[in-house]
């Protein structure tokens, strides 16, 4: 069985969502974050100490966006990934590689500086700043939105449910009152799929039976 090593609103839940939307069966391990410092046993699981880490057989993972793609090549066929002869297969991995390197980059600097360190070493500036960035990226974002209900191929993917945790994540950390109109409503298509409501029941569930409480949210 699949096993995800998953904190609270954490970038885990890109394949968290994922394995729900494939309907596979999997073990969800919580942890309290930042689990390196937390859950110091994790490092001898996951030398890096960052989540998600994925198990399945012999495989070991730990990027979010390429747990995605993984589990829908390997337990596809799936219109959830988009094939190599499709037309939309290069934005479909454009989306898939921008959801972190783009987007969610500049906001753990704004999660970080804002939120998660010491009162001391809090820097407005840094967070101000990196906000900032994160919305001019969210523009192709904006603009995708305008043209079509999701970000390429003319169906949900798994871009969709990298992107959209991005967009989860500015929620939580008080970007979303930003958000652009188009953002707004694509934000909101996605979370009333059945498969988004599931992988959220499925964190809060698993927190409380192991006992690991939420993180506050701003």
């Amino acid at each position: 069985m699949i096993t995800l090593y998953h904190c609270d609103a954490a970038r885990s839940f890109r394949p968290l969502w994922m394995l729900e939307e494939l309907g596979l069966a999997y073990e969800l391990k919580m942890l309290p974050f930042p689990p390196r410092v937390f859950a110091k046993e994790y490092l001898g699981i996951n030398p890096l100490g960052t989540i998600p880490f994925m198990i399945d057989g012999e495989t070991r993972m730990t990027e979010s966006s390429g747990i995605c793609h993984y589990l829908g090549t390997k337990y596809g066929p799936t219109p959830l990934i988009v094939g190599v002869d499709e037309p939309a297969y290069g934005a479909f991995l454009n989306w898939m590689y921008f959801s972190d390197a783009t987007l969610t980059f500049p906001q753990t600097l704004v999660l970080r500086y804002s939120q998660l360190e010491p009162e001391e070493r809090r820097n407005p500036q840094v967070s101000g700043d990196y906000a900032k960035w994160f919305l001019g990226r969210l523009r192709a974002v904006e603009a995708a939105a305008a043209k079509s209900e999701f970000l390429c191929a003319e169906r949900f993917t798994a871009a969709d449910i990298a992107n959209g945790y991005a967009l989860r994540l500015a929620s939580n950390i008080g970007l979303a009152k930003d958000f652009g109109p188009n953002v707004a409503a694509y934000w909101a298509r996605l979370q009333q799929r059945d498969g988004y409501q599931r992988a959220v029941a499925a964190e809060q569930k698993a927190g409380q039976e192991q006992s690991v409480a939420p993180r506050a949210r701003r």
